[in-house]
């Protein structure tokens, strides 16, 4: 039986100083794998990074990347080779979120959200490529959200993007299989985040757990064990496909 650490190369993390990438960015070299870690805060990234060599006996690095900065991208993947070497993953959490309703969409929030949460991994994936090949077993996550399949009126382009990045991911794996790369999403249910928290203190108590089969939050690193799955050779089968983990949100009738 193939072991879920069975993998050494270095991982990739966005938005790894907060929630769920830094969740990820935790449980992946608790695993062993170097990472190299991108967010726009850089003491924080850096300061995560020392923690995580420290504790588990890897290399790591904290680079300040603008996602939506296409040279940036291609900066931090040199760096980041360079930092920790063979580069066998790439998980894209970095993200933003905004209210705009329909009447209130102003078309540079737009183009800007949709660049941290979508464009930015079309183009991760291109500044890495060579290295995800190279190692034989790349793999790729994109963190989605469960607002690709609900609808709210609140957050249209946010659920957009999501949504795109399904789409994206599925035709991503057509080429990427024939690398040798897997990609596959990963889509979040109600997670207890920095990103989350403003809704949660806005709302009556149990407005969110009431809806979920589970009937609380989900935590960060439950996200991050899916995701080190899907990264994992545990995993070697499967490309293209999205899980969810919402705590049976999507499914209720509640």
């Amino acid at each position: 039986m193939q072991e879920a650490n069975a993998l050494t190369s270095g991982v990739v993390v966005t938005g790894a100083a907060s929630g769920i990438g830094r969740a990820c960015a935790e449980v992946l070299a608790a695993s062993g794998r170097a990472i190299a870690l991108w967010d726009l805060n850089q003491d924080s990234a850096s300061k995560l990074a020392g923690e995580l060599s420290a504790e588990h006996g890897i290399a790591a690095v904290g680079l300040r990347v603008d996602v939506a900065d296409p040279a940036a991208i291609h900066t931090a993947a040199a760096a980041s080779r360079e930092a920790i070497g063979a580069i066998g993953g790439l998980v894209h959490a970095a993200g933003m979120v905004l209210q705009m309703p329909v009447a209130d969409t102003e078309v540079e929030a737009w183009d800007r959200l949709m660049n941290v949460n979508l464009r930015a991994l079309l183009l991760a994936v291109q500044a890495l490529l060579p290295d995800l090949e190279q190692t034989g077993h790349g793999a790729v996550v994109g963190i989605g959200s469960i607002n690709a399949t609900l609808g709210n009126g609140l957050i249209p382009a946010y659920s957009a993007s999501k949504g795109g990045m399904i789409s994206l991911v599925r035709s991503l794996a057509d080429d990427l299989g024939q690398r040798g790369v897997r990609i596959n999403t990963v889509s979040p249910g109600q997670i207890r985040t920095p990103m989350l928290q403003p809704a949660v203190d806005a709302l009556p108590e149990g407005s969110f757990e009431r809806r979920i089969l589970l009937g609380r939050l989900g935590e960060p690193g439950e996200v991050a064990n899916a995701v080190a799955f899907l990264l994992s050779d545990l995993a070697s089968y499967i490309t293209a496909s999205e899980l969810v983990v919402d705590g049976g949100n999507i499914s209720s009738q509640r």
